[in-house]
């Protein structure tokens, strides 16, 4: 009975801090790669400031003029403050005469946290990538612009905070390397998958 109760007054502790550890808290864009690559970024934060920060990749077609700050509401029960949320949305309608799409909401939890933010460089590093014209397929950009979003917020509040992180990017150049590697990954995961695995359990089977 003893031992029953001491492991429920421990699931009761850590119990918030389970329901709180993911960063990630919408996923419609991210493939594996890039979501572990985000929440290990988002993992050092908190640990190194106290600072949440998280990530809300989706695919609604917003009208235009929505407010993604009342939409980051209903996401706040999964969020533990002090924190910043960023809202990606891609299909999201900017102006609707000439069919503009693609919205980022950066949502500081405080006054004290949105103190800590450059909106203007979180913005440059996550909508720079999206927008420029190469041949990259869009969501390969889109993660990209994510993760280097994501790795603006967390070295600006670091710089505040006083403390260095580890698991960010650095600079655009990087991210991009970061984006290649996470594409690599997955191209040879599908191809395990979907080509070596059945050659090889054919050979097997005879």
């Amino acid at each position: 009975m003893i031992y029953a109760r001491a492991r429920f007054a421990l699931l009761a502790l850590f119990l918030p801090f389970l329901l709180h550890a993911t960063v990630i808290l919408k996923n419609d864009l991210l493939n594996k790669q890039a979501s572990e690559f985000i929440e290990r970024i988002g993992k050092e934060l908190v640990e190194k400031t106290g600072v949440h920060v998280y990530l809300v990749a989706t695919n609604e077609a917003f009208p235009e003029k929505y407010n993604l700050v009342a939409y980051s509401k209903r996401y706040e029960a999964n969020a533990s403050k002090p924190y910043v949320m960023m809202i990606f949305a891609p299909q999201a309608t900017i102006l609707k005469d000439i069919d503009q799409k693609g919205r980022v909401a950066i949502i500081p939890s405080s006054d004290d946290v949105a103190a800590m933010l450059d909106k203007s460089e979180i913005m440059d590093a996550t909508v720079d990538v999206v927008a420029s014209i190469d041949k990259n397929k869009a969501e390969d950009k889109h993660a990209i612009g994510m993760v280097q979003g994501i790795s603006t917020i967390a070295d600006q509040i670091a710089a505040a905070k006083g403390v260095t992180l580890t698991q960010t990017i650095k600079d655009s150049r990087q991210g991009l390397w970061v984006l290649k590697i996470l594409v690599i990954i997955g191209a040879l995961i599908v191809a395990w998958i979907f080509l070596v695995r059945p050659i090889i359990s054919r050979k097997r089977n005879g």
